[in-house]
């Protein structure tokens, strides 16, 4: 269905850049959302898709004293989370947990359970270990990347240390690996850095310019996503890294994000403005391809100036066997160019952290305007099972 609409829809009262999946929620399908009001006092929002899967309903309120840039929730407490927030020109982040009986208070106020307050630059993001029950979460600012020690009974955080990326690099985000709770990727400018928290040091890098945002495949070890300004979207096998192992092309503007899905190997979420729309589809290519060799992207675009679209993809990845084939040396990156399915009734832009796939129900994924406009989105009937089963 190209130019379609599907999905249904949540409103915050003011403009938001952010919103993230509430991972440690086993029993609701949830997210939680941030506002960037100048003016007004601030909001976190948290949304769950009813039972029904027809409506999201707001299941609490909360006020929040600054501009929310960045939010990420805990993986092992749905009450707890990380803002990182703005007042003026100044930026911090904090860890803040949400009171208990918050359905049955008329006005619940959040709780700040640590002050990531060691920061002497412009934070850009936080990070959680990636998975189960673990006191440490990392900040990263422009300058330096930290690896902080949560006590939430105590209410403190401590940094654990800390590392400098050095004066010619400006940080901008990064992603922890899933696979190896020792490694993290951070952005740069002009490369991504990977450091291994055990020493604090830099252990490799990717040159390319103009990166944006990375993640990791949760699924398959070694496999990276990047997503860059003029580019486009690249992914990569840490084993090899003189050359991407592919290339998603057509987009002629930069790509915002990028998210890989938490249960399905290989499928992701691409995030871009665009002034241009391309469609292209293969169904034959598409079908003869087995699931794990397959990745789903969604990509909204900017076109001139009022619409927005979304954008479903479908791209084979090489197999193990191929990386270390004599046709990867002499072509080393491959790019396909397929789409699946179009979105086309956004009102407005979508930026930077405004992605986010449900962990509970990985065929939903939920996206957020600049105008506080929640989406939360289905694969239809035939692309679901055509996840489900590659011979669909």
């Amino acid at each position: 269905m190209q130019g379609g609409s599907t999905g249904i829809g949540y409103g915050l009262k003011y403009q938001a850049r952010c919103i993230a999946d509430v991972k440690a929620d086993t029993d609701h399908t949830s997210f939680i959302a941030g506002t960037l009001s100048l003016k007004e006092e601030n909001e976190v929002h948290l949304i769950r898709l009813s039972s029904g899967g027809t409506e999201l309903v707001c299941e609490g309120l909360f006020s929040h004293p600054n501009e929310i840039w960045d939010l990420s929730s805990c993986p092992f407490d749905q009450r707890i989370f990380s803002t990182v927030f703005s007042s003026g020109e100044s930026y911090g982040a904090a860890i803040w947990q949400i009171p208990e009986l918050y359905g049955q208070l008329n006005s619940p106020q959040l709780e700040r359970i640590g002050s990531l307050d060691a920061h002497k630059s412009k934070i850009k993001c936080t990070l959680w270990w990636p998975s189960g029950r673990h006191d440490k979460l990392i900040s990263i600012d422009e300058q330096s990347l930290y690896l902080w020690s949560l006590d939430s009974s105590k209410k403190t955080a401590q940094v654990q240390s800390q590392e400098s990326a050095g004066l010619l690099h400006y940080l901008s985000g990064g992603a922890w690996d899933p696979h190896d709770v020792n490694s993290v990727a951070s952005t740069c400018d002009s490369l991504v850095q990977f450091w291994d928290l055990r020493t604090m040091k830099k252990t490799n890098s990717i040159e390319q310019a103009h990166i944006r945002n990375v993640d990791y495949d949760t699924k398959r070890k070694y496999i990276l996503v990047t997503a860059e300004d003029e580019s486009g979207i690249h992914i990569w096998d840490l084993r090899m890294l003189k050359f991407p192992i592919l290339e998603l092309p057509g987009h002629s503007h930069w790509t915002w994000a990028v998210r890989c899905n938490p249960e399905y190997d290989g499928i992701i979420l691409v995030l871009s403005l665009s002034l241009s729309l391309s469609l292209s589809l293969s169904l034959s290519h598409a079908q003869t391809h087995m699931y794990q060799s397959c990745i789903f992207g969604f990509m909204a675009e900017h076109s001139a100036g009022t619409d927005s679209a979304v954008n479903l993809w479908l791209a084979s990845l090489p197999t193990s066997d191929d990386f270390s084939s004599e046709s990867l040396v002499e072509s080393p990156t491959r790019r396909i160019d397929p789409l699946l399915n179009s979105f086309n009734d956004y009102e407005d832009s979508v930026y930077g952290d405004c992605l986010a796939w449900s962990s509970r129900e990985p065929w939903i994924f939920a996206s957020l305007s600049y105008d506080g406009r929640v989406r939360a989105a289905f694969f239809c009937c035939m692309e679901k099972n055509w996840v489900q089963d590659p011979e669909f």
